[in-house]
């Protein structure tokens, strides 16, 4: 499906023509380059691969170099592969915010903010103390009992328990288009997305 690699800005909020506030996340959306023409007579398959976010030659291998000079551009912080492309594109070439048009929907994937280590109030919502259940007596946001009876004498496995939160893939579906701002590679999309500023998304149709 088509797609473009973009940084998550933050959160704002539009009037649509009823007068409605609607809140939404502005995305820099590209412009993306083509970096590698991937096809099935030589990788058993067809997809485009495409680069965002210039970063120095000092940051990058010599081998990154070496791959982005073939598509005459400069090292790329962000590389990702999209198939099934609605349109052709060649090597070298840019995909910018205008494949996106107001109204469609479009899922955006990143990843999470890092919440760290919590306990199972904040990680699984669980009620604590005030809904006195699993074996609590005075400790607030406990788990409570979490064994079995004498049979079969084991914690099952897949029990929810505090542990580390966040930090995952997550994508988010059907967001809508709200605005294209084609001359600044802005894309505001109805609702949030995953991830904390300035981290990168990769958005498809």
């Amino acid at each position: 499906m088509s797609g473009l690699i973009g940084k998550k800005i933050g959160m704002t909020s539009i009037f649509d023509e009823n007068g409605k506030n609607i809140p939404c996340t502005v995305i820099e959306a590209g412009p993306c380059v083509v970096t590698q023409v991937r096809t099935k007579a030589v990788d058993g398959y067809e997809a485009f691969q495409l680069g965002f976010d210039d970063k120095t030659e000092k940051h990058a291998t010599k081998a990154a170099i070496g791959h982005f000079k073939k598509a005459g551009t400069s090292a790329k912080k962000k590389v990702v592969e999209f198939q099934d492309f609605e349109t052709e594109y060649k090597l070298g070439d840019l995909v910018t915010v205008e494949q996106f048009n107001e109204g469609e929907f479009v899922d955006v994937q990143g990843v999470s903010k890092g919440k760290g280590f919590q306990g199972v109030v904040k990680r699984h919502g669980f009620g604590g103390v005030g809904q006195a259940t699993h074996g609590q007596h005075n400790r607030l946001r406990a788990p409570g009992s979490v064994g079995a009876s004498s049979y079969p004498s084991r914690v099952f496995k897949g029990m929810r328990m505090a542990g580390r939160t966040g930090g995952e893939n997550v994508t988010i579906q059907n967001l809508r288009v709200l605005k294209v701002v084609a001359d600044k590679n802005l894309l505001l999309v109805k609702g949030c997305v995953p991830g904390h500023k300035n981290s990168y998304v990769i958005i498809q149709k």
